[in-house]
């Protein structure tokens, strides 16, 4: 199975993420990433134009922090064949919003962060123990 047919099956668990009464996948940051060299799938309106590779790496490291239980990528949209596209990305952690912020380079530094999932159907999940989930979002 290539990475896209597993990301496609993966994401269409529920339906189609194009179909509004369809809950948002919730991914995790290997699911995501692993087979991604689809430059825009996230992020696609930064001026550096980063690469799927260049987020990768920065929620790794997220990941390995102390504060951060799990990281989940929000399936936005799937109108382009070549890749699922993210505009959200979930860290359940301990911190604050303000400070995941920080946690970025500037030139991947997303547009906004906030405490919690948005009102909107997500699929089944719980955040683990202890954490809350922080939104960071790229225009």
């Amino acid at each position: 199975m290539t990475p896209l047919d597993r990301i496609t099956e993966r994401v269409n668990r529920l339906g189609h993420p194009d179909d509004p009464e369809t809950p948002r996948p919730l991914v995790t940051i290997d699911e995501f990433f692993v087979g991604n060299s689809e430059v825009g799938s996230i992020g696609c309106n930064l001026h550096s134009s980063p690469t799927p590779e260049q987020f990768y790496a920065v929620f790794r490291s997220i990941a390995q922090r102390q504060d951060v239980k799990d990281i989940r990528v929000q399936i936005t949209a799937f109108d382009v064949p070549e890749w699922p596209f993210s505009d959200t990305v979930y860290i359940m952690t301990s911190a604050s919003p303000e400070e995941v912020a920080t946690w970025f380079p500037s030139d991947l530094k997303p547009d906004e962060t906030w405490s919690g999932f948005l009102d909107q159907p997500y699929e089944p999940y719980a955040a683990p123990a202890g954490v809350e989930p922080v939104g960071c979002w790229w225009d």
